[in-house]
């Protein structure tokens, strides 16, 4: 990278990801079902000063560790805008993630391989899709590949034991994320068999170095240590109230060891994983039918630097894929080691007829399922898209989605004409260029109202005069989060009955000030609709304001047990 061309051709690759990831960012609100929850805890975090116990209204959140929220946090006291800052950690996670692959390709063959490896990382439509919205698994990744990072260098070039420290403590600091963070260490696994059998390179760590192995425990328990510690402190000094120990107990064992032993939700079969190391990874997954006859003829020539990724790539599918409990994001902290073990021969297979004809069909495949689908949807308006416009909430929206998918496809399309001479690796940047940067600037303004609950809390927000108050029932984290103004809330997890009951209650000691904004289905039968104010379909529901003149007297919700 030393001459003027590569040069540019880097900075240019730079400037392509911060585009392709970053197109929208300022543009939309947090979208269900993950972003509310999570900034609103970080919204909650800023608004009370407590950092170290995340709340969703009311009650303690204990589903995740608090990694995620302290980012979002931390980046709203930055940047002083939650449209932006709710964005911003996956956006530089993604950036040190392909920071780091580039690096090790780099470091492992040279900066070719690298920057092929990082390329390689764009063409995943999985992770594409996830670092362009606000959910933990980015951050993961980062910490994931970090860690991977720091552990390579040293199995791989070392002995280097700054970086083995390193790469434990990010394993930490990914425990502390979403509790599987300690997955780069199972890299131990393939470089014991390597050693077994002579790979090279596998260098010798010396004599008299244990303690220095054991370091890298250390500095795992030193990462978790720093939320570990003042969390048991902190709930130790509210020894008097259940919900903190509850807390704990939550976090450190049902959300952890119970669920991967005794999964509750996603239940998918063992061989669910196939199929998105497919699809769900176009258009990396084109290069399988080069990269697998390669990296099988690198193992014949004990190569470690295939060993070591692709053996821990091969252990994180089988350990996610023994629980039932499955999910396609799971995995995604598998794609930077694909790509790094791709990247030395991307150039060669890229240089293939099959690979060349392969990219063209995908590009022209895109332009057509966009195109043609957007046609049927927008001319025929069958019963499915129907029904889609009508749970999604899009209302004179759903026009306008169509057009922005016909609009994509047809875009595609002149790229795939006008590039069908050009170097057809560019022609596919260009397209998924087009389709992720269409997606920010077009698809989140259009769709922001209807998917982030802020037109319906907006319509609340008119409902109400200043000095009314405003009590939720059955309510979800959007509507809390985009609300704007202070809320009573009577609990989350809190059966839907027993919500409404503490809520008429609430309501009844000022009725000429209180309103209650209500699910349908936590308030039917006991709403007359005649005194009550509909609000409409939002997020796949129906919602309610009303005063207590609204409540027949003595009625119980459906929803009660």
């Amino acid at each position: 990278m030393t001459t003027g061309g590569p040069a540019r051709r880097w900075w240019l690759f730079w400037l392509y990801t911060l585009l392709v990831i970053g197109a929208g960012i300022g543009l939309r609100d947090p979208w269900p079902s993950d972003e509310p929850r999570y900034t609103l805890a970080a919204q909650q975090m800023v608004s009370s000063g407590d950092w170290l116990f995340p709340h969703r209204g009311s009650e303690l959140y204990a589903d995740k560790p608090p990694m995620l929220m302290w980012t979002e946090a931390a980046s709203y006291v930055v940047t002083g805008h939650w449209r932006i800052a709710f964005l911003l950690p996956s956006l530089l996670s993604a950036l040190g993630c392909l920071w780091l692959v580039y690096d090790l390709g780099r470091r492992l063959w040279n900066p070719r391989a690298g920057a092929y490896a990082a390329a390689a990382m764009l063409m995943c439509f999985q992770l594409m899709f996830q670092v362009k919205r606000a959910q933990i698994d980015p951050l993961l990744m980062l910490f994931v590949t970090a860690a991977n990072w720091g552990m390579l260098r040293h199995l791989l070039l070392g002995p280097n034991w700054r970086a083995w420290w390193f790469g434990c403590f990010c394993a930490g600091l990914g425990i502390i994320t979403k509790g599987v963070g300690f997955l780069p260490l199972l890299l131990l696994l393939p470089w014991l068999l390597g050693r077994r059998l002579g790979f090279q390179p596998l260098p010798a760590a010396g004599h008299g170095t244990a303690l220095r192995w054991w370091g890298g425990l250390l500095a795992v328990l030193a990462a978790v240590a720093l939320w570990l510690v003042p969390m048991l402190l902190g709930a130790r000094r509210h020894g008097g109230d259940p919900a903190y120990a509850a807390y704990v107990h939550d976090i450190l064992f049902h959300q952890t060891a119970d669920r991967y032993a005794h999964s509750w939700i996603h239940r998918q079969p063992v061989w669910y994983f196939l199929p998105v190391v497919l699809l769900n990874w176009l258009p990396l997954s084109l290069s399988y039918p080069g990269t697998l006859p390669r990296w099988w003829q690198a193992l014949r020539e004990r190569d470690a630097r295939i060993l070591l990724p692709l053996g821990w790539l091969l252990l994180v599918l089988m350990f996610f894929s023994i629980p039932s409990g499955k999910r396609d994001v799971y995995i995604m902290p598998a794609v930077p080691m694909l790509a790094l073990i791709s990247g030395p021969y991307l150039e060669a297979i890229l240089a293939t007829r099959w690979m060349r004809r392969s990219c063209k069909a995908f590009v022209a495949a895109l332009a057509v399922i966009l195109t043609v689908g957007g046609l049927y949807a927008w001319l025929g308006h069958p019963h499915a898209v129907q029904h889609l416009s009508v749970e999604r909430g899009f209302g004179q929206d759903g026009d306008s989605l169509w057009w922005m998918v016909i609009g994509l496809g047809l875009g595609i399309g002149l790229i795939g004409w006008f590039g069908r001479r050009q170097r057809p690796e560019m022609t596919l940047l260009a397209a998924w260029g087009l389709i992720w940067i269409g997606w920010g600037l077009w698809g989140y303004p259009l769709l922001n109202s209807s998917s982030s609950a802020a037109g319906l809390m907006s319509e609340v927000r008119n409902q109400l005069g200043p000095e009314d108050q405003l009590g939720l029932v059955a309510w979800k984290e959007q509507n809390l989060l985009m609300l704007g103004r202070p809320a009573t809330d009577f609990g989350f997890s809190r059966p839907e009955a027993e919500q409404f009951r503490r809520g008429i209650a609430w309501q009844a000691a000022d009725p000429a000030h209180r309103w209650l904004f209500a699910l349908d289905e936590a308030v039917q039968p006991c709403l007359d609709p005649q005194h009550a104010i509909a609000l409409g379909h939002a997020n796949r529901r129906d919602w309610w304001l009303f005063r207590a003149d609204a409540v027949r007297p003595g009625c119980e919700p459906a929803s009660s047990p």
